[in-house]
């Protein structure tokens, strides 16, 4: 059984973050039911967050039989999760900056407010937009 049912890239393929996690899953799945000790969980934990390729993988897990469950988990496309709730997050993101960014020009220009009235939803605002930026330029890192 070869790395490519685990959802791990075939042999010299570079692995990802979430190839990782899936095998360390693996791993928790087989310690739980008493396939492998503690010992050996521990040290295959750490050989899979450091793993580099698909073979590096495929090797911690080869003499454990392969969890239904976990095969399904690798047929779901994880970046298509991922894109999904960071554009979420975003439009959240900007529709709540711009109500409050109404809110501070509303308490701005309206007699008898004090500037620290105007200031809290501004500074939330703001904060929201560096999410904003933040997220987006980490969404175009991982293209």
């Amino acid at each position: 059984m070869d790395g490519v049912d685990r959802g791990c890239p075939p042999d010299g393929l570079r692995v990802s973050d979430a190839d990782r996690e899936r095998a360390l899953s693996e791993l928790s799945e087989a310690f739980r039911v008493g396939r492998i000790t503690a010992d050996e969980f521990d040290q295959r934990s750490g050989q899979a967050l450091a793993a580099r390729t698909g073979k590096d993988l495929t090797a911690l897990l080869v003499d454990l039989p392969l969890d239904a469950h976990a095969a399904s988990r690798a047929i779901v496309p994880e970046p298509a999760k991922h894109a999904i709730a960071v554009r979420s997050v975003m439009g959240a993101s900007a529709f709540c900056a711009t109500l409050l960014c109404a809110k501070a020009a509303t308490y701005a220009l309206s007699p008898g407010h004090f500037a620290g009235d105007t200031l809290a939803p501004a500074g939330i605002a703001v904060l929201l937009v560096v999410l904003i930026i933040f997220l987006h330029v980490s969404r175009a890192d991982r293209r």
